[in-house]
């Protein structure tokens, strides 16, 4: 119930348009090493644009900036979208000193912009911290903070300018606006990493990527990501709901995942595989094990395998699986062929793949349909 309660509490924030979300600094670190692992060139030299964070507020910021000269940036920029119920609240990014508070006569709630250059021990103290940053900003050596002209919607003009500017594009964006912040970073041939609900995979636009090859899963899905922070107004229930040693409110959920097409090793490692006779006799779920052969689809030329590590290694036709599959998804040992629904084919979907599917009259949950790779 309480797995239940958090899931419910995101979704009806999506549904009010509530996405005052924020990504807790491990969460973006451990992701991102990842990255760094398969690759540490990943962002030498480019430029990173977090298009949705407030630097007074977003962790994203911290981790980026903290960690410029250890990534090798050339620039990072950050806009935030209008006041934020947890403005200057996370970070304390200028301490108490209120002065710091107006950069150009400007009030802090507005929606902000940071330019970060350069960065280093500005103080002298043998240490980069967020103190060296702010003395930076307050001085304006190399680096740029300024408000926004507007709100600082991704979608604004001048939003899209430092997106055109960007090579990389790194945050949590607004759930509610899901498909049309994808849809500008295809528009803009940008490279990104951001967080989603796990349900965006089965969205039409976003799916015909993954099944083209041009967008994936990234390393974190579910439980990985180990919660998100919100703000006071929000209420908190059930047991994985708390408030931690900082005293931020944290909201854990298992239905989340890391979009992306930066690569990274995990999408390249082979998924271990059974054969048929294996998996009916070694299975160790029940509905496999014992059967005389795989389920199939009363509709489409298809077996049915509804868990990931019951995928068979000799089968030479199209199989349906978990949705969650696309966390081990190897595009070097699968290729995606549609996608199934539960509840009827979408508009604009392949009427011959993109269908829902059933067993003996009983609609099976989204699959993905799946062969091989020939």
């Amino acid at each position: 119930m309480a797995r239940e309660a958090s899931v419910k509490n995101l979704t009806n924030a999506k549904r009010a348009k509530n996405d005052e979300f924020y990504t807790q600094y491990i969460d973006i670190q451990k992701e991102i090493e990842k990255y760094l692992d398969y690759n540490p060139n990943t962002f030498r030299t480019k430029v990173v644009y977090c298009n949705c964070d407030d630097p007074f507020e977003s962790n994203f910021f911290r981790y980026f900036v903290l960690n410029f000269n250890k990534l090798g940036l050339k620039q990072l920029i950050t806009t935030s979208y209008k006041p934020s119920p947890v403005a200057n609240t996370q970070l304390g990014l200028f301490g108490d000193d209120k002065t710091l508070g107006t950069p150009k006569g400007r009030p802090k709630i507005t929606a902000n912009k940071f330019i970060i250059n350069e960065v280093k021990d500005i103080d002298g103290d043998g240490e980069f911290n967020l103190k060296d940053v702010a003395k930076q900003l307050k001085a304006n050596k190399n680096n740029e903070w300024a408000p926004l002209a507007g709100d600082g919607d991704f979608r604004s003009d001048e939003c899209v300018e430092l997106l055109k500017q960007s090579d990389i594009v790194v945050t949590n964006p607004p759930f509610s606006l899901f498909r049309e912040y994808v849809r500008q970073l295809y528009d803009y041939n940008k490279k990104f990493l951001i967080i989603g609900n796990i349900n965006c995979i089965t969205y039409r636009e976003i799916f015909q990527k993954i099944k083209e090859n041009r967008a994936w899963l990234g390393n974190g899905m579910g439980r990985w990501i180990s919660g998100f922070i919100v703000p006071e107004s929000y209420d908190l229930y059930g047991t994985e709901a708390r408030i931690d040693e900082n005293g931020n409110r944290i909201v854990a959920t298992n239905n989340c995942l890391w979009l992306t097409n930066l690569d990274h090793g995990r999408r390249h490692q082979p998924l271990p595989l059974m054969t048929i006779a294996e998996n009916l006799k070694y299975s160790k779920h029940k509905e496999i094990r014992g059967k005389e052969s795989y389920d199939t689809y009363d509709n489409y030329d298809a077996i049915e395998v509804p868990f990931t590590d019951a995928i068979p290694s000799d089968y030479k036709g199209v199989m349906g699986v978990p949705v969650s599959f696309l966390d081990k998804y190897n595009p070097d040992q699968f290729e995606i062929v549609g996608c199934s629904y539960d509840y009827g084919r979408p508009e604009g979907w392949d009427k011959d793949i993109d269908m829902a599917v059933s067993i003996n009259g009983v609609n099976v949950y989204k699959r993905i349909l799946i062969e091989h790779k020939k």
